[in-house]
Parts: structure tokens; C-alpha cells; sequence
């Protein structure tokens, strides 16, 4: 898709090759995984243990340079900016009214922190298939400014979990607001560079030279997407270099105290991370909607990216059933 519609680049700056692991072209994935993988027309599928590259795959002419659309994996994208600007000052806190950068929320009690834990309760509606919803318009439209005007936050904030790719479009307007700058050079000059992506990444816009669709659309490769992953692991930190701060990192890789629609406390979500509690083990990862994962398992020091096409819809615990096989 990054040749359907226009980009902005996300420059890099000096690659930082991943060391191979001395089990790397050793280790092999059993036949039912990988007739999995295939099932659901995989693109890539890479490991990361101990911050070196132990097994990758590609699949139908893709290669560790392919660009492949992240989907909604650039929402994990976005909590990082933020967080990267609440560190240099630029927003003050997750408490701060959206209504300081974004006027047309004033009054309505709107705080950063309901847009990244997805209980905005604003009346955006998450289709995929109605050419007439939200994110339909927000994907094929060309003024998402326009487009976003029109919706209202018409209940209480901060009470329910609603997965909505609006409040990611949202928050990447005040990070516009906030720094300055557009989202493709903030997110080069204060991630992409420091963590020696090897490519440079492209960004979808509304428009050439417009504003970036920011719940989706940051084209990379698994070897660089698994570096977000690496920077999960490290808690926010890249060398000497403590991109987001430790409160805002624990912050978005905890559940946030919100409750889910059909009952109970949220099991799932932090800061525009998945969060999910399998076979004794805390993961985090990033999600896109064709079963893009960078899912990272911090007692096993290990990244998962797998890139690609499809996924198993069915749900189980609010996690699509083919992330558990992935971890498996």
C-alpha cells in the first residue's frame, strides 16, 4: 500500500545490523507452525533472542528488505512518540486536556490518557467492512482533518475499553500541535535514527504533503520493526539514550483501569499496547489488522515479528487466536 497512497519517509540514520545468533540457518520451525504461517499468507517471520537475530523466513517473494504495511502496529508507534514528547516537555503529562492542543475538545473532559487507552468515548465507529465508517473514510479520504471534525465524544471518558482507530488519528494530531513537526520526522529524528533501522520507513498520508494516517500505514520490514520491539525490552532505552521515561513505559505496558464493554476489568490494553498474560508469561506487542505482530516476551528476552496478510479472527481473551500460535 505504500504505492497506493502518498508517504512521507521516515529517514534512518546509521544501520545497526543485527549480530546473528550461532544458531542462526541452524534452527528449524515445525511443520505445523509454518503450515501456518503459510495458511495465512505469510510474508516474514522473524525470532530476536538475546538481542541477536536467531531464525527468519519469507514467504511469496518477500525478503528482509520488503516493505510490508504495519496497519494498526503504528498505534504502538504513536504511544512511543508521545511518550517522547512528554519527556522533552512538550506535553506535560497523560493527565493533560486534549483541549490544550486540540480546542474543539474543550469541555468535554477529554485527557490524553483516554485516547491511548482507548476509552475516549468519543462516537467514532471501529467497521472494516462498511465503505461508509470511520476507517474506511480515514484510509481512502484525503483530508482526515475534515473527516475527524465530524465526530463527537458523546460519553463519559476513561470509563470503557472501545478499540477505536480514531483516538490514534487524534493523538497524532497533537503531537502535530505539540512539536512542531509532522509525524514521519519526529519519529525519524527521535526513534527510527536511534535505533539503527537499517531502511528508512515511509509513513501513508491524506494527501502529498498532508498528514499522516497515524493509526496505520508505517511501512517497514520485520528486521526493523523487531527493533521497536528491542527498545520494548529495554524499557524505553537505546544504548545511553532513554528515549521514553521508565513511568511512561511501565504506564503503557500495564492494564490500564478501565472496563471492558461485555463486563469485567481490562485484561488487554495499555497504552496503545496489547497486553496478554499466556502460559505464565507477561508479553507486550503491537497488532495490525492482517496478523502483523511485534510481540515482545520479556522473561525470554525474545521479539516476534511476524508480517503478512491474514489472521485467524477468531478471538480468544481479546487476542486473535493466531498471536497464541505464533508464541507457541
Amino acid at each position: 500500500t505504500y504505492k497506493t497512497f502518498p508517504t512521507r519517509k521516515v529517514r534512518n540514520g546509521t544501520p545497526q545490523p543485527w549480530p546473528e545468533d550461532p544458531q542462526y540457518g541452524k534452527v528449524s520451525i515445525d511443520k505445523k507452525y509454518t503450515d501456518i504461517l503459510e495458511k495465512h499468507q505469510s510474508a516474514a517471520f522473524l525470532v530476536i533472542h538475546d538481542g541477536k537475530l536467531l531464525y527468519e523466513d519469507y514467504f511469496a517473494g518477500y525478503n528482509s528488505h520488503s516493505l510490508t504495511n504495519s496497519w494498526s502496529m503504528a498505534k504502538s508507534i504513536i504511544s512511543l512518540l508521545v511518550g517522547v514528547a512528554i519527556k522533552e516537555g512538550k506535553i506535560k503529562s497523560v493527565n493533560q486536556e486534549v483541549a490544550d492542543f486540540l480546542p474543539e475538545y474543550a469541555g468535554t473532559g477529554l485527557k490524553i490518557r483516554h485516547l491511548l487507552t482507548m476509552s475516549s468515548g468519543i462516537n467514532f465507529k471501529e467497521q472494516y467492512i462498511n465503505p461508509y465508517g470511520y476507517t474506511a473514510k480515514a484510509l481512502y479520504g484525503r483530508d482526515l482533518k475534515t473527516l475527524n471534525s465530524k465526530y463527537r465524544v458523546n460519553h463519559v471518558p476513561g470509563q470503557y475499553f472501545i478499540y477505536l482507530s480514531g483516538n490514534t488519528q487524534v493523538l497524532g494530531f497533537l503531537l502535530i500541535k505539540a512539536t512542531g513537526r509532522n509525524l514521519s520526522d519526529y519519529a525519524s529524528e527521535k526513534i527510527w535514527r536511534k535505533i539503527g533501522a537499517e531502511n528508512p520507513a515511509y509513513w501513508s498520508l491524506d494527501e502529498t504533503g498532508g498528514t499522516e494516517k497515524a493509526f496505520c500505514c508505517f511501512h517497514s520490514n520485520a528486521r526493523d520493526f523487531a527493533r521497536i520491539g528491542q527498545l520494548m525490552l529495554q524499557h524505553g532505552i537505546w544504548g545511553n539514550d532513554t528515549i521514553i521515561s521508565p513511568s511512561y513505559f511501565n504506564a503503557s505496558t500495564s492494564l490500564s483501569k478501565i472496563k471492558l464493554l461485555e463486563g469485567g476489568r481490562n485484561d488487554r490494553y495499555g497504552y496503545q499496547w496489547w497486553i496478554a498474560h499466556y502460559k505464565g508469561l507477561d508479553i507486550t506487542y503491537a497488532r495490525g489488522i492482517a496478523g502483523q505482530y511485534i510481540i515482545t516476551i520479556p522473561a525470554k528476552n525474545l521479539i516476534i515479528v511476524r508480517l503478512g496478510k491474514k489472521r485467524d479472527d477468531t478471538k480468544i481473551k481479546g487476542h486473535s487466536k493466531d498471536f497464541y500460535e505464533y508464541v507457541d
